[in-house]
């Protein structure tokens, strides 16, 4: 009896020790996260993982609005006086008087030596005289001095300096006709002389009338038997009058005719400088910056004009009267053909 309890008990402990050799699996359900892609309107192609796709550019970063760009200006000039100095220049040179230009020009280089505005226009003046060296060296220094000094200069002397220079010919376009001078014997004030100036023009040619000058220097004499120049100060003694305007340049010539007048003088002044009476005067015919004629009575009096071509020998005319102008009725017979 104990015998058969004890193998029961052997037997159930060797049932357990195999019972806890079993391998049990246990299945679990874990939940995984996937990232799913909102497919757009246009289904794309798969891509390698390493390609970072770009974002699709908005239509402001396609077509950005930008500025409108300023427009490069002329610089303006500092200083008052030299920017009196400078348009006083450009009215001369528009003018043709070159040598009242130049005078105020070198004037205002003294005053502002590194003036852009001044350098550019002595550079013009000098290109219409054809003085080239010169206005080359100008245009030169504007061109060093850059952009951001010169501003709207820079790029015109660059110009300049790149396409270089030429002299217009207008050499046979226009010329002067014979000199009339009249002196008036019945003037209480003084004394006046009245010039008649024909100009010329050769048939079938264009002129720009803004373009065209003709300027008289006059000299008078002194009690003591000097020649000298009217002096600027009394620039206002002349006083100049075209016949006809606007120029219709029938029968291809216009006329002008300018009075000159020394008042009378005072006791103290006549002193000073001794009693003048006119002598004679230089007349010249400009057109685009050059001079093309010139008429000098005396002739000697040509010698007196700096870089000048050669004087016309024509001899002036003297009258006795002042003839009435009649626009149907030229002084002179048009430029023959050549």
């Amino acid at each position: 009896m104990a015998f058969s309890q004890l193998l029961i008990a052997g037997l159930a402990l060797a049932q357990r020790f195999e019972d806890s050799r079993v391998v049990k699996t246990v299945t679990k359900e874990v939940p995984t996260y996937v990232t799913v892609r909102v497919p757009t309107a246009k289904s794309e192609p798969d891509r390698d993982a390493s390609v970072v796709a770009r974002p699709p550019l908005s239509p402001t970063y396609l077509a950005p609005t930008l500025p409108a760009p300023t427009p490069v200006a002329t610089p303006k000039i500092a200083d008052p006086r030299t920017e009196r100095l400078v348009t006083e220049a450009r009215k001369a040179r528009v003018a043709g008087d070159m040598g009242l230009a130049i005078m105020k020009l070198e004037e205002a280089l003294n005053q502002s030596p590194e003036e852009v505005n001044v350098h550019y226009e002595l550079g013009l003046v000098h290109e219409q005289m054809g003085v080239f060296d010169t206005a080359s060296a100008h245009f030169e220094k504007v061109f060093q001095l850059g952009a951001s000094v010169a501003g709207s200069l820079y790029e015109l002397a660059a110009g300049k300096l790149r396409d270089g220079f030429t002299e217009p010919d207008n050499h046979g376009k226009l010329s002067l006709g014979r000199v009339r001078i009249f002196k008036d014997p019945d003037t209480t004030d003084g004394q006046r002389v009245i010039l008649t100036i024909p100009v010329n023009k050769a048939p079938g040619e264009e002129i720009v009338s803004d373009d065209l000058g003709v300027s008289v220097y006059f000299f008078n004499r002194s009690s003591n038997g000097e020649i000298v120049q009217l002096e600027k100060e009394y620039e206002s003694w002349a006083k100049d009058q075209w016949v006809s305007l606007p120029f219709d340049w029938a029968s291809d010539g216009e006329t002008v005719r300018m009075t000159y007048t020394i008042p009378p003088q005072d006791l103290q002044t006549e002193h000073l400088y001794g009693e003048r009476t006119y002598y004679g005067q230089i007349v010249t015919l400009e057109y685009q910056g050059q001079i093309l004629d010139l008429q000098a009575w005396p002739p000697g009096l040509a010698a007196r004009m700096p870089q000048s071509p050669t004087a016309n020998p024509m001899l002036p005319e003297f009258q006795d009267s002042l003839p009435e102008f009649d626009p149907n009725l030229p002084l002179l017979p048009p430029l023959p053909y050549k």
